[in-house]
């Protein structure tokens, strides 16, 4: 049975030059697929996919496909290859600021709506970080057994001009995985009242 994981493993074997177009063509209408969000990487994927799950959503059953891209200068490509100038599908996604202009752009390639995607003030990390608080935080920390690895992080010379808030997000990118994996464990710890504006805007376009 075709599934979204299929349609995602096509999507960028085809976008990286490979033989995926046939395949990504059938499987967006056997599925069918109807949305693409397209994420910079899968720390945003893994928020994303927390955030629905804690809402109660199958994105994957809605036709939605949650893609990481490897990076905002794919954006282009993606977008080109699956809006409404390629497979025709409705596009939004999330980006960091400095990478809106990326977005700009491939949205203008692709046809696509300029106002189907959603712009963080800093990046997702810093947008829940400031969302939850940095109290909550540092108790998920401690909660997921890592604050010891914390304190021993903010000992770095480096860290001593740097906010409480960009620390913790520094931390989070420290070692492999870890951003991964607290970027569900914050969008888990969400609340509506709570929920950052471009997440929440996200799903209000989904």
């Amino acid at each position: 049975m075709a599934d979204m994981r299929a349609f995602r493993e096509a999507v960028t074997a085809w976008a990286a030059g490979g033989d995926g177009r046939e395949l990504a063509h059938e499987l967006a209408e056997r599925l069918p697929v109807r949305t693409i969000v397209l994420l910079e990487g899968p720390s945003d994927v893994a928020a994303v996919d927390a955030l629905a799950a804690a809402c109660g959503r199958d994105l994957s059953a809605e036709g939605i496909c949650v893609l990481p891209m490897g990076g905002a200068m794919s954006v282009g490509r993606f977008a080109e290859l699956l809006g409404p100038t390629g497979l025709g599908l409705h596009l939004t996604g999330l980006c960091d600021v400095q990478e809106r202009d990326y977005y700009v752009r491939g949205w203008a390639r692709a046809g696509a709506d300029p106002q189907d995607f959603l712009v963080c003030e800093a990046d997702l990390e810093d947008e829940l970080i400031r969302a939850l608080g940095l109290e909550l935080v540092r108790e998920l920390i401690r909660a997921e057994g890592d604050l010891r690895a914390l304190e021993v992080f903010l000992q770095q010379p480096a860290q001593r001009n740097r906010t409480a808030q960009q620390q913790l997000r520094r931390f989070f990118g420290t070692k492999k995985g870890r951003k991964i994996h607290y970027g569900r464990v914050l969008a888990e710890a969400l609340t509506p009242e709570r929920t950052p504006a471009p997440l929440s805007g996200l799903f209000a376009i989904l």
